[in-house]
């Protein structure tokens, strides 16, 4: 809302009065302040130091600040960043494909064939884990997968194998099957949220009109929840690309991910370095951000 001043004894070569106008800040922009202050001081302030890092040297134990792009280049030549690089990427792929497989039919399940009440109990057993801390639930996996583990132990008892075996853990197996135990209730309670507001009258609409169930599905179902899927998928994949806990405690030397490789260089006193690999991530997932949120608005004008 403008405010108007006269401006007493001032006046325009036209004769005109002059006026003052005034706009008072939005309440949104007082909204966006605190969490605005959050991002400045946890977010891109880091960062920027960072950025910074990236481009300096070490020699012996001291950082000098002679600009260069050595850090950048070794990341993108020595084939040990590389190899990790790519295991992290298929390894967040692979957990976050199957967990979207699996979530999307136990969500369809919940809001198509079961009652109010019952949603509600198996949405507080899928929240359960969350109820425990993280590294717990790491451990209680590791007692599940190791030698003297409940599925050793199963085998044993069913004299499948004479002794135990080690191919349960320490390996990216095991990552991939903890991953997917950690953030399957990400991708199950997302799309659920999508599924909760879809009208299941225009699959029925589409069955009178000779749609299959895979084509109602696929032409119905699906476009109208896409933006579930995909936020699901956001919600797992990028969180992955930093995991350091889990890829130590049960991947060993096959299963580790780019996050242990910086923690690695940094306790190596290799700061430039690792501020380079952690820039290239972090840019490689705003870059997927970017990415995603222009498809879904492509698709949104798409549909329209």
């Amino acid at each position: 809302m403008a405010v108007v001043e006269r401006i007493a004894g001032e006046e325009e070569p036209t004769g005109r009065i002059a006026v003052k106008s005034t706009q008072r800040p939005s309440p949104l922009l007082w909204g966006l302040l605190p969490i605005g202050l959050l991002l400045m001081g946890f977010f891109l302030i880091p960062l920027s130091v960072m950025v910074l890092y990236s481009f300096w040297r070490v020699e012996g134990f001291d950082i000098v600040r002679d600009w260069t792009l050595d850090n950048y280049a070794k990341f993108f030549t020595l084939p040990a960043y590389r190899v990790v690089l790519l295991r992290t990427f298929l390894i967040s792929l692979a957990v976050t494909i199957i967990a979207l497989v699996v979530a999307y039919p136990f969500a369809y399940f919940l809001v198509r064939h079961t009652s109010p009440r019952w949603q509600r109990l198996f949405l507080v057993l899928v929240i359960l884990p969350f109820w425990t801390s993280y590294l717990l639930r790491v451990y209680a996996w590791m007692s599940i997968l190791g030698d003297r583990g409940l599925i050793n132990q199963a085998l044993l008892f069913l004299h499948v194998i004479k002794e135990p075996i080690r191919v349960f853990l320490y390996n990216q197996y095991a990552v991939v099957i903890v991953f997917l135990y950690l953030y399957l209730p990400f991708a199950i309670l997302t799309i659920y949220a999508s599924l909760e507001k879809f009208d299941f009258t225009q699959m029925n609409a589409a069955a009178d009109l000779g749609a299959t169930p895979w084509q109602a599905f696929r032409q119905v179902l699906l476009p109208q929840t896409k933006a579930g899927v995909i936020t699901a998928f956001i919600f797992i994949f990028i969180p992955m690309l930093g995991e350091y806990i889990t890829p130590k405690l049960v991947g060993g030397s096959g299963g580790l991910m780019i996050a242990n490789q910086v923690v690695n260089l940094f306790r190596g006193f290799q700061f430039p370095q690792g501020a380079a690999i952690t820039f290239v991530v972090v840019l490689g997932i705003i870059v997927f951000l970017i990415a995603a949120q222009k498809y879904l608005r492509i698709e949104e004008l798409y549909r329209r």
